[in-house]
């Protein structure tokens, strides 16, 4: 018998119903106590399904409300609903999918999928074969609401449909799904291919074997006249052209010329979607051999979509020139994530390279969803990389029109396509440059603000440049007009100044020196002027800034400018509030600059810092032992205060030592180096290293219990803790000398085993090498006897290091230990003679070490053979030995 409602209960529940829909708060806290007593009755849901699927007679928003009230049930309480309910509400989706009302239909189907999605499809065996089935209704209503419940379950489920845990019912459904695509109804050929497309990434069976034929009916399709399906195929081809492009290469030609056309649909859902292919196709090896003849073609087709539309223009405010005093709304401040240290070593001759931050290249982020401009430019600037100075001849003489086109939205897309392609085509942009960043330059006081903004970031990009150039040449004008961005009424101006101040700095380093007291007045009058949101990116601005001239910046009068607003803010700021995370790591850069001229305001910032720790590792402690009555602590505090506590150790040096023993932090350190969390032990062993160059004398007595801990981090699945533990085992073997005898062996085969791996990364590898040296260094007995095992790729790690103290002491190491052992390096000791000339000038002492070790090494196997021997090297290899050391 079917179940009927009880009339009184109906009514109460359709009131309840009509009830939520009301805009009162407190009529929405009585619907929400109401909802939770009825849910204390198991067939309450009964009357949810009955009034979204029987009672017709509703209007549609408060039966949809039902079926949406019903999933929310479903998907907490589904397990304990007893099986006639269950059964009751299956039962009724299935008759019902083919409502007349489209949005019930998709209710009915969003409903399916949620019980689906709890683990159901197995308990549920008929759900897909009586889906498929009612694909064949003649009843349009009933084959479209089908497909929409499949559709869902697809995206929802797409792993589990080509699994055995339900026989592979894909085998059946692509076959149908395609028979679909030549459907009369757009909306339904829509729904196949969205189905269909769910499983292209996963490379599907039953996909790969319909393969052609998929491909085939995409063709057919191409001239589709609905969007939503234009849309689909679209995205069809991008997601091919990932996984099979062996199957698109044979049709690549009338691919490129379809999405040439979808890249300008009047659709820009479709436009978007046709432009990612541009993306994807730059990411694979034949990009350059199929697209070079298409680029006449495509370019102008890009750099025509990355103008702002109308309303981009209106999102953004474009027509707001001044809007500094207009505060920010919480929720366009994106969460910012702090970058925990990592120890690195100097190399030869690099510049410092800013390339991975690659997140700054957004021009407009309060408009952060992708849209047609962001994709055309992100394409644009992919391609210049592809093609380098082969795409400059089709792009020179659109610039040349938008550059100086009277209107302001030409003229910036103009500006933006300059920025995108400056890293792919520099070389090729040389020759004009000293013509086009004085016109830039210009743009920056343009009097509308988007330009303006655009014009910053587009001369970030070129920053490199500008400063290999005479200083008064383009660095001087640069800065200066920057710094009035800087103060420029409109926030989006202000943003993008800073965020392109930031990048000028890190390329022009001590460039800076000579400007240092007008750019700080600049930025600390910005203190005053900055709403929340850019605030927060003129901490960095200084953090890079102090970065980027160090000392330099340790002069009183610097001081006297930049510390009273740095600290007013830091005692403004509440333990809680989430905007210390960038003023600490500010504060930490200019400590690390200031060195002791950051004394005065020391404690108070150690103090907090310490006090940030403990906090929150007694509320971790807390959520530990009673989670359902504490929160878990955000730990990022932690993290970031260890990461401020090692740039006063760091800048401070010996003047640290009295803080730290006033102080529990060794006893705090014990503990975050034991967090469960990678970040928090990452930043505890940059901070033990730091502490063990500056004051040992706390560390020393706490070795024989954070040895241990160390040497359990010595796990490269984590490599950034990983490599902070390896250089602080290092710093400490440097401390302790031969007293770290009973310690090698509880770090030594770990060490060994990660410098032999494959695939390490460099900066762990070196880091490794370093500290392999170090331990050889203080105990060369203990060591000596791997020395086989290791040499070949310690030589080869530390070959492009700058000569510093850490190369200077791993080298003495390793002299110690072939004198040791010397047969340990005989099979490998080309890669030796070569770590010994990637030298530039070791100390007298050192060089004396290498000296013996080269002639022993040549007396002992003969003139004959050295000769031999010194045949296998390198010219260059052979003249820096023969000229330092005469052999």
């Amino acid at each position: 018998m079917d179940w009927q409602p009880d009339e009184q209960g109906l009514q109460q529940v359709l009131q309840l119903l009509k009830d939520s829909q009301s805009p009162n708060t407190a009529t929405q806290r009585i619907v929400q106590d109401k909802l939770k007593q009825l849910n204390q009755f198991p067939d309450f849901n009964n009357y949810l399904i009955f009034v979204l699927t029987r009672l017709k007679s509703e209007d549609e928003p408060t039966r949809s409300l039902s079926g949406l009230i019903l999933k929310n049930n479903v998907k907490a309480h589904y397990q304990s609903f007893p099986p006639p309910v269950a059964d009751f509400i299956k039962q009724e989706c299935l008759n019902n999918i083919g409502d007349a009302s489209s949005l019930i239909r998709a209710t009915i189907g969003i409903l399916i999928t949620t019980i689906a999605s709890k683990g159901e499809l197995q308990m549920w065996p008929e759900l897909l074969p009586q889906l498929c089935n009612l694909l064949n209704s003649e009843d349009y209503n009933t084959c479209e609401g089908a497909f929409g419940a499949l559709q869902k379950i697809c995206e929802d489920s797409s792993e589990l449909l080509d699994s055995d845990a339900l026989n592979r019912p894909l085998n059946i459904m692509i076959p149908k799904f395609l028979q679909f695509f030549k459907h009369c109804s757009p909306k339904i050929r829509s729904h196949a291919i969205a189905c269909v497309n769910q499983f292209i990434m996963d490379r599907a069976q039953a996909l790969m074997d319909n393969i052609d034929t998929f491909i085939e009916h995409l063709f057919a399709l191409a001239v589709d006249d609905d969007p939503e399906v234009r849309k689909n195929v679209c995205r069809a081809l991008v997601m091919l052209l990932e996984v099979r492009i062996d199957r698109l290469i044979p049709h690549m030609h009338s691919i490129i010329q379809y999405m040439l056309q979808r890249t300008q649909d009047h659709d820009e859902n479709v436009a978007l979607e046709a432009c990612e292919f541009w993306l994807t196709l730059a990411e694979q090896p034949i990009c350059k051999e199929v697209l070079a003849s298409h680029l006449v073609q495509l370019i102008p087709i890009l750099v025509n979509g990355m103008k702002y539309s109308e309303i981009d223009i209106i999102l953004l405010k474009g027509d707001v020139e001044e809007d500094e005093a207009v505060p920010d709304s919480e929720q366009d401040i994106k969460p910012r994530f702090h970058k925990s240290r990592t120890v690195t070593l100097p190399h030869e001759a690099e510049r410092p390279d800013g390339s991975e931050d690659a997140e700054d290249d957004d021009d407009d982020d309060a408009l952060s969803d992708w849209n047609l401009r962001k994709c055309s430019a992100a394409a644009l600037d992919v391609l210049a990389n592809v093609f380098r100075e082969e795409l400059l001849p089709h792009l020179l003489p659109l610039l040349k029109g938008l550059l100086f086109h009277p209107e302001w939205v030409v003229k910036e897309s103009g500006i933006l396509v300059l920025g995108a392609i400056a890293e792919g085509c520099m070389q090729g942009m040389v020759p004009y440059l000293p013509e086009l960043i004085p016109h830039l330059i210009q743009c920056l006081s343009d009097k509308k603000a988007l330009v303006r903004s655009i014009a910053c970031w587009t001369l970030s990009r070129y920053a490199h440049w500008v400063v290999s150039q005479p200083p008064d040449m383009h660095l001087k004008p640069l800065m200066t007009e920057l710094l009035k961005r800087i103060l420029d009424g409109n926030k989006r101006v202000q943003e993008a100044a800073c965020s392109a101040f930031a990048t000028l700095e890190e390329e022009a380093c001590t460039e800076l020196v000579p400007y240092l007291s007008y750019i700080l007045d600049t930025l600390v009058f910005a203190f005053g002027k900055y709403q929340h949101k850019n605030l927060l990116i003129l901490y960095d601005a200084i953090g890079t800034l102090a970065d980027s001239v160090g000392h330099h910046l340790n002069q009183p009068e610097y001081i006297q400018k930049l510390m009273p607003p740095l600290i007013q803010k830091w005692n403004e700021l509440k333990d809680e509030d989430k905007d210390l995370f960038p003023l600490l790591e500010c504060l930490s850069s200019v400590a690390t600059a200031l060195q002791s001229g950051f004394l005065p305001y020391c404690e108070p910032v150690y103090q907090r810092c310490v006090t940030l720790v403990q906090k929150t590792l007694a509320q971790a402690m807390m959520y530990t032992q009673h989670p359902e009555q504490y929160e878990a602590p955000d730990k990022d505090f932690m993290i970031v205060a260890l990461d401020l506590l090692s740039g006063l150790a760091e800048g401070l040096g010996g003047h640290v030592e009295q803080l730290v023993a006033r102080s529990n932090i060794m006893t705090l350190l014990f503990q975050c180096m034991q967090d469960s969390m990678p970040e928090v032990r990452q930043s505890s062993f940059a901070l033990l290293g730091d502490l063990t160059k500056a004051c040992f004398i706390h560390v020393k007595p706490c070795i024989a219990e954070f040895m241990p801990i160390l040497g359990t981090n010595l796990n490269p699945e984590f490599i950034s803790v990983c490599n902070n533990a390896t250089w602080a085992i290092g710093e400490i073997c440097m401390q302790m000398g031969a007293e770290m005898q009973p310690y090698v062996q509880m770090v030594l085969s770990n060490l060994v085993e990660i410098i032999n791996r494959p695939n390490t990364p460099k900066t762990l590898l070196e880091n490794t090498a370093i500290t392999i040296g170090r331990l050889g260094y203080v105990c060369p007995q203990e060591v000596a006897p791997m020395l086989q095992q290791f040499i070949r790729p310690w030589c080869t790690s530390l070959r492009n290091i700058r000569d510093n103290e850490e190369k200077d002491s791993a080298f003495r190491g390793i002299c110690m230990m072939i004198g040791v052992n010397p047969g340990g390096v005989v099979q490998d000791f080309i890669f030796f003679c070569d770590a010994v000339a990637s030298w530039v000038s070791p100390k007298d002492d050192l060089r004396d070490m290498f000296y013996k070790i080269l002639h022993g090494f040549k007396d002992q196997v003969g003139e004959e053979n050295w000769q031999q021997f010194s045949e296998q090297f390198p010219p260059l290899l052979k003249e820096r030995l023969a000229a330092f050391y005469g052999v």
